[in-house]
């Protein structure tokens, strides 16, 4: 039986949670793309089955913060989704802070070997720095939902390096991503 991943596009492209801006990007278009491009490869991979939060540039989820982030996790615990990935792009008012992490609920959990592998795959294809896994306890998606969750923060928007990243590599950000699930579960390359 295929793997069922939940790729939630952090952010909404205008109105309600909107995401952080910097170096001529915008955090929920980076978010979109990224999403979109690791959807396809796993659409590719008879071993996963995907869905994404949302299915078009301009979908915009909930009527504040408080309904898009519940919308998001409504939407992975009914399906229901095996493994939930959020998708974000970090800032920072000091502009020389940069590089990947990933945020969990806790420690030696799946999610924490996930969150792992993830940021392994990412730094090694993205050449990012390696900015760890880190605990958020507080976060709402990691929170609410009902299977293994992480969030990545892909790299920072405020940084001049890490935005021009983004900017020309959305792909390899996903495929990054990608590598990570396949090291992560085991599974050889399609």
């Amino acid at each position: 039986m295929a793997i069922r991943i939940f790729i939630d596009q952090g952010h909404n492209p205008s109105g309600p949670n909107t995401g952080a801006e910097g170096n001529g990007l915008r955090e929920q278009d980076v978010n979109y793309f990224v999403g979109v491009y690791l959807a396809d490869m796993l659409r590719a991979d008879p071993r996963f089955e995907v869905r994404l939060s949302r299915n078009s540039p301009t979908e915009i989820l909930g009527t504040s913060n408080a309904t898009s982030l519940a919308t998001r996790v409504r939407m992975a615990n009914s399906w229901p989704a095996d493994y939930f990935i959020s998708i974000h792009c970090n800032s920072n008012v000091n502009p020389a802070i940069n590089g990947s992490e990933v945020y969990v609920y806790q420690q030696n959990t799946q999610s924490y070997w996930l969150a792992q592998h993830v940021l392994n795959g990412i730094v090694a294809r993205m050449g990012t720095k390696d900015n760890g896994v880190r605990l958020n306890p507080s976060l709402y998606v990691l929170r609410r939902t009902s299977m293994p969750a992480i969030l990545v923060e892909l790299a920072y928007l405020s940084n001049a390096s890490d935005a021009q990243k983004l900017r020309d590599d959305p792909y390899g950000f996903a495929q990054g991503i990608y590598n990570g699930l396949l090291s992560y579960f085991g599974f050889a390359p399609v």
